[in-house]
């Protein structure tokens, strides 16, 4: 029978389970954080649980929280298992588990007096988040904060009395610890977005403007939001994970995190409220992440993206499986050589080469078990970040664009809501319903796909591309996505 996980049940785990070798009741909060999900626990988290093993930095705990009721259930389970997480780390050849035990409490959503409560505490000297790339409130044809969103309206027209939103907490402990004398804590993005410190400040910043441009400046002058580039391939979790860890490891645990060995994580070094000692786990340290986030968006998860689309079309239910796949693996390839790794500005002490060979390695990993469904997550939200700035780089480069426009077709046949065999795709993205009526226009007028404006902005106006995106969906309708991805395949250079 499996082990139910808590503080009162370490020393039952087998031999093979790391665990905490550090005493959690001599851990002090340093940090609170905001979206404690699979990739929190797996990444952040991992790297401080690694930190406090080595004896160093016990004052850099984590208290979670977040603001939504997905959040809540997180955080009532794991309060059930006094905060503990199994991180499975897999490669082909072997599996290793630990027991992590960086985080020590957790603030329901809800509860705002007591979240402030934690921001404003001298002892919280970072705040950090992991809200999706969704979570910003960003303009995806702009790129740019929208102080228009009803989230964000809603706080301000609040004052920020009861805020609901990450930032609009984020700026209501910033602005108690004005007002009580207290330096600022630091506000650390942990998500994927290029310039994910710059994003964040402007939402912030952006908030407090619809309140008191003052209080605005005051944020943008004293608040330090160091970009980072965050990277460890970390699926949900399902029954079929806790079921292996019952199996292989004999522990019960609710909210296990499955992920892969590679973990990157490169930071710039403005931390003026103090930080833990990262860099001696691990971390990267630099002036400026732009190089190495940019490298990330667009090779890793515009590689993600052009493999989830055909592979979802075709019934391809894991991501190991899509690699499997000789066309979509060779379509992967040849789009990352011609199309995208061209328009990568050079990255410090790094071959973009061998950069790519990893990547493909790591979707290969079979023991992750990440879906293709995941990949296809919230295309509105990803497309516009992780392919189409690639794409205007080639149009102004003069550069090929047949594999990206191809990428784009895909995702808007995959929104059609059918596979190729005729099974329902159910809603996989906040503006399913709209993509959907969207895609099933584009069927006869491909065009009028890119007539989303917010998501393509001036790239429908962009004749070359127009008629490159037009010619692909025809396609794909006329001959399936097989004989598509053969005809980019074939016609390379051509």
């Amino acid at each position: 029978m499996a082990t139910r996980l808590s503080l009162s049940t370490l020393g039952q785990l087998g031999p093979s389970v790391g665990i905490p070798g550090y005493r959690r009741d001599e851990l002090s909060p340093g940090i609170v954080h905001i979206g404690v999900g699979n990739f929190h626990r797996a990444h952040q988290a991992a790297y401080l649980d690694e930190l406090f093993e080595r004896g160093l930095d016990h004052d850099w705990a984590i208290i979670g929280t977040g603001v939504r009721e997905s959040d809540a259930e997180m955080g009532r389970d794991l309060a059930a298992q006094d905060f503990l997480t199994t991180v499975v780390t897999q490669e082909a050849e072997r599996s290793q588990a630990r027991v992590a035990g960086a985080m020590i409490s957790f603030v329901p959503p809800g509860d705002t007096a007591a979240i402030i409560a934690r921001l404003v505490d001298p002892r919280t000297r970072i705040v950090s988040l992991t809200v999706t790339e969704g979570g910003y409130y960003i303009d995806p044809a702009t790129q740019a904060f929208d102080p228009g969103h009803p989230d964000i309206a809603a706080d301000a027209a609040d004052r920020l009395a009861v805020p609901k939103t990450a930032f609009g907490l984020i700026a209501a402990g910033l602005l108690r610890r004005r007002a009580a004398g207290l330096p600022p804590f630091t506000v650390m993005s942990c998500d994927n977005l290029p310039g994910n410190g710059h994003v964040t400040a402007d939402a912030v910043a952006g908030l407090v403007d619809l309140i008191d441009r003052d209080d605005a400046s005051w944020i943008r002058d004293s608040v330090a939001f160091p970009n980072g580039m965050v990277d460890r391939i970390t699926p949900a979790t399902s029954e079929r994970e806790r079921q292996s860890l019952r199996d292989d490891f004999g522990i019960a645990d609710s909210r296990p995190v499955f992920c892969e060995d590679f973990r990157q994580w490169v930071l710039e070094d403005h931390f003026p409220a103090g930080r833990p000692r990262l860099e001696d786990v691990g971390v990267q340290f630099v002036a400026d992440v732009a190089p190495f986030e940019l490298m990330k968006i667009r090779i890793l998860n515009g590689g993600h993206a052009a493999i989830a689309y055909p592979a979802g079309l075709l019934d391809i239910h894991f991501v190991h499986e899509a690699m499997q796949d000789t066309q979509i693996a060779r379509f992967l390839s040849a789009l990352l050589d011609d199309e995208v790794i061209p328009v990568v500005p050079p990255v410090p002490d790094t071959d973009l080469a061998g950069y790519k060979r990893t990547i493909e390695r790591r979707f290969a990993n079979p023991k992750i078990g990440d879906t293709i469904r995941r990949l296809c997550l919230d295309g509105s939200n990803r497309q516009p970040k992780f392919i189409l700035p690639t794409l205007r780089d080639a149009l102004q480069a003069g550069r090929p664009i047949g594999g990206l426009a191809l990428v784009s077709a895909l995702w808007c046949r995959y929104c059609y809501g059918e596979t190729e065999s005729r099974q329902t795709i159910e809603p996989n993205d906040p503006s399913w319903a709209r993509l959907t009526e969207q895609a099933r226009l584009a069927r006869g007028t491909p065009e009028a796909w890119l007539a989303m404006h917010d998501i393509y902005g001036e790239l429908d106006q962009d004749e070359h591309f127009r008629r490159a995106f037009s010619e692909t969906l025809r396609r794909l309708w006329q001959s399936g996505t097989r004989a598509s991805l053969d005809h980019y395949l074939t016609s390379r250079g051509a």
